[in-house]
């Protein structure tokens, strides 16, 4: 079971101490089974209260899971590199698709609004002791929440989309539960979690978003709260349509008690609608959004709006930390959305026309792939290690699926926010070539 790593300890403190340096030196690898509470305190000699505090100490700390009759195991450990850093060198000859980034011709002038800001702060300095949120942000973040129809609630404001998701997770959650996440999914989220000392239950999707029948095997399987994106889905682009939210809500109906995330980090850069998931039955539950992929990913802010008890905990948690976040960049993005309406239609017919020019070209080749709204393009392909390598070649950088996948099958994502038509052609056509005349044939689900 533990090989050649004998355990060592007569205290709780000690014995934990002793599995977490084996894991820690890679002695002990992920999924090593622990012995059970009463064979190892027959081993050391000590009470199995003893055992059982050393094992929920490491539970909590995220080392070890425990599953009840099927023991405990060592978890995977979190990551040290966040894997959108783990980057495919791009050679001087090459375009690189692989960044996920917007177009920076397509986002705005921050001058003026960085303008209102300073004159705003000028007026009336922000001082220990301010209410956390910006009044002008929050009335047009809750304006745009009851617009779609959101139950009301109080507003949290975050350093961005994934701080607002990590936040919200720690406020209803411990170390050892599990989250049920979209597969392909959001790399990042998929490294926040074990970090976190959470456990992921992936789910499977489609072009409308999440899939019913899978989203209710991993809430089965016991997950505590799940996170899904409403629009520009990363990877792949799905985006929730209204008859899928329509069964997801009753899928969700089965389980109250289960934290609802919903990331809408589209919003500002899509023409889809947004419908949302939240019913009648759901008593904890979140919608975030943020402007980074509409205005810059520097703009660190996102606004989140849930049920009262679980804002109540982020805000009160956010105040015993970092404070708050900072007005300056609070009232930026106020100033941006208060006079963005027309241009945010042309930024999401911009992107819109940069998918649809790639997938029109690849569907005449005969190859599969998915971008309903967003920035990216997912292209399901056999191998991705031969694919990338063959575009590279080619002079292509494209992102390799393995960064977003749990389960799902192999994929390549192409950002496509800077890409032009006639690039868009020549991408199809080397693609053609490296998968084959007639595509691969794999799907995403």
């Amino acid at each position: 079971m533990l090989g050649d790593y004998p355990l060592k300890g007569r205290r709780a403190s000690e014995i934990a101490a002793h599995i977490e340096q084996g894991v820690s030196s890679g002695l002990l690898a992920p999924g090593t089974a622990l012995p059970p509470l009463r064979d190892l305190a027959a081993e050391l000699g000590v009470n199995p209260n003893t055992v059982a505090a050393a094992y929920r100490l490491l539970r909590d700390r995220g080392v070890i899971e425990t599953a009840g009759r099927k023991g405990s195991r060592i978890l995977p450990r979190p990551a040290l590199t966040p894997r959108d850093q783990i980057r495919i060198p791009v050679p001087p000859y090459a375009r690189d698709l692989s960044d996920g980034n917007p177009d920076p011709a397509l986002l705005p002038d921050l001058g003026p609004a960085l303008a209102a800001a300073a004159e705003a702060a000028h007026a009336e300095p922000v001082l220990y002791g301010h209410p956390v949120g910006d009044p002008v942000l929050l009335a047009l973040a809750r304006a745009s929440f009851e617009a779609d129809g959101l139950p009301g609630g109080p507003i949290a404001v975050a350093s961005g989309a994934l701080d607002a998701i990590e936040r919200l997770l720690g406020a209803r959650l411990r170390p050892g539960d599990a989250v049920a996440v979209e597969d392909p999914g959001w790399g990042s989220l998929f490294d926040l979690l074990p970090a976190m000392g959470l456990k992921c239950l992936p789910f499977r999707l489609d072009d409308e978003g999440p899939l019913p029948d899978s989203l209710a095997a991993a809430l089965a399987e016991g997950a505590r709260a799940v996170v899904i994106t409403s629009r520009a889905q990363n990877p792949t682009g799905a985006a929730v349509t209204a008859g899928r939210a329509e069964r997801l809500r009753s899928v969700l109906a089965g389980h109250p008690g289960v934290l609802l995330i919903e990331d809408d980090h589209g919003r500002g850069m899509v023409d889809q609608p947004y419908h949302p998931l939240v019913g009648a039955g759901s008593r904890h539950w979140a919608v975030v959004r943020s402007p980074a992929k509409a205005y810059g990913p520097d703009l660190r802010v996102s606004v989140a709006v849930g049920d009262a008890e679980t804002i109540g905990r982020v805000t009160g948690r956010l105040r015993l930390g970092a404070g708050w976040v900072s007005h300056l960049l609070q009232r930026t993005v106020a100033e941006l959305w208060r006079a963005d309406a027309a241009p945010a239609e042309r930024v999401a017919a911009a992107y819109r026309a940069r998918r649809d020019a790639l997938l029109g070209e690849l569907a005449a080749r005969g190859i599969e792939a998915h971008g309903e709204s967003g920035l990216n393009v997912w292209v399901p392909v056999p191998d991705e290690t031969s694919a990338l390598a063959a575009l590279v070649q080619r002079g292509w950088v494209a992102a390799p699926g393995a960064r977003y996948r749990i389960q799902s099958p192999p994929g390549l994502r192409f950002t496509v926010a800077r890409l032009e038509s006639a690039q868009a052609r020549e991408l199809a056509e080397d693609l053609a070539a490296v998968l084959g005349a007639g595509g691969d044939g794999s799907r995403l689900v």
